[in-house]
């Protein structure tokens, strides 16, 4: 059996598909035990510094599994990257990704030999002194721009700049000195502050790894609408994340909420009683509560009241009925047959005791006052 190591993890399989990696962009490749799959197609797909990932014709048939390390072809020269999927999955994610059949596709070299690791691991130690050498210049040329990362090519012959700017950059002054600084090709490529924030990856609020760092590969815009919908306070220091953007997490539960308020009505409708009209001021989905305050600015008066009465009212106004509150009568009759007090306890409770502890200091209060008249 050959043992492989994919981001530090021992893979025992024979073909090297492990069932599970700490890797973001990683595919499950559920057919990786069938050996059909793997005569599909000679396209592979190869990953690079875990924050994108390309594919690439095995046209030499070398036998390629997951986990090995191989030159690719690039412009100029050659990238080194990690192979991620292989087989029939690949046609898949190909198709996913937008590529056609017919489009013009680079080519797998070889197999990485130590002198092209060795080559590789130079280039990717430069990454980060380069970045802080980088953003100097940029600041000296006055730019309003942020470098927040470079990738070197596996052979060192060029290095991509990732940037973010609110306002469009005039660069060509910028690439003109980081060609002398690096003596290396040059390429820039701007990012937003999500795809920023998942390069350099940190912890959120809740404890955990950022999400966009951790398994998060495609951003999908987030709305206030998605916090109104869930009753979140509209605080922008609680609803923004580590990129200053709104939560990305925001949008993970609001299909749940959306399916389970068709259960209430409108928030917009009134309800109208004998005494007053009550407003919408919030919704307890998982409690099916409805409160309803006297005001529509602030809370006053607040009322609770479960959907199915909301919905019973919202019937008696449209035939021209108003009830008496709004609660249902049973709760109107109960409440006018046992008072209680805010501890919950009956304000008559004492009652009883003070009539026995009369019967108990006075036994015989109605004889004296008899034999006293005598």
């Amino acid at each position: 059996m050959e043992y492989r190591l994919y981001n530090g993890e021992c893979c025992m399989n024979s073909k090297g598909c492990c069932k599970r990696h700490n890797n973001k962009l990683n595919s499950y490749d559920y057919l990786c035990d069938i050996p059909e799959s793997e005569q599909v197609t000679d396209y592979v797909e190869v990953q690079f510094k875990n924050t994108r990932k390309a594919y690439f014709l095995n046209s030499t048939k070398i036998p390629l599994v997951k986990g090995d390390v191989v030159a690719v072809e690039s412009n100029p020269g050659h990238d080194i990257g990690t192979v991620t999927l292989t087989g029939k999955l690949v046609l898949l994610q190909m198709q996913k990704a937008r590529i056609r059949p017919d489009a013009e596709v680079r080519r797998v070299y070889r197999k990485a030999k130590p002198a092209d690791l060795e080559k590789y691991e130079e280039a990717k130690a430069k990454e980060h002194e380069t970045m802080i050498r980088s953003r100097k210049i940029a600041e000296g040329l006055g730019l309003q721009m942020k470098i927040g990362d470079v990738e070197y090519q596996g052979d060192g012959n060029k290095a991509i700049f990732y940037y973010i700017a609110d306002e469009r950059v005039d660069f060509r002054q910028l690439i003109k000195d980081l060609a002398e600084a690096f003596h290396t090709r040059i390429e820039m490529k701007q990012i937003g502050a999500r795809q920023e924030a998942g390069r350099i990856g940190g912890i959120g609020p809740c404890g955990r790894e950022l999400c966009c760092s951790g398994w998060v590969s495609s951003f999908v815009s987030v709305s206030t609408g998605a916090a109104r919908l869930q009753d979140i306070s509209l605080n922008p220091q609680k609803l923004a994340g580590q990129c200053a953007k709104l939560k990305c997490c925001l949008n993970y539960e609001v299909d749940d909420y959306m399916e389970a308020q068709r259960k209430f009505p409108a928030r917009e409708i009134p309800l109208e009683t004998r005494d007053s009209t009550y407003y919408h001021f919030k919704t307890d989905v998982f409690g099916n509560q409805m409160s309803y305050s006297t005001d529509k600015n602030f809370a006053a008066n607040i009322v609770n009241i479960t959907a199915e009465r909301a919905y019973e009212i919202i019937g008696m106004n449209k035939k021209g009925h108003k009830p008496i509150t709004l609660h249902s009568d049973e709760n109107e009759n109960k409440n006018s047959k046992d008072q209680h007090d805010i501890l919950g306890e009956s304000l008559n409770r004492f009652d009883h005791l003070k009539r026995n502890k009369n019967k108990k200091f006075f036994p015989n209060n109605n004889n004296n006052s008899s034999n006293n008249n005598k």
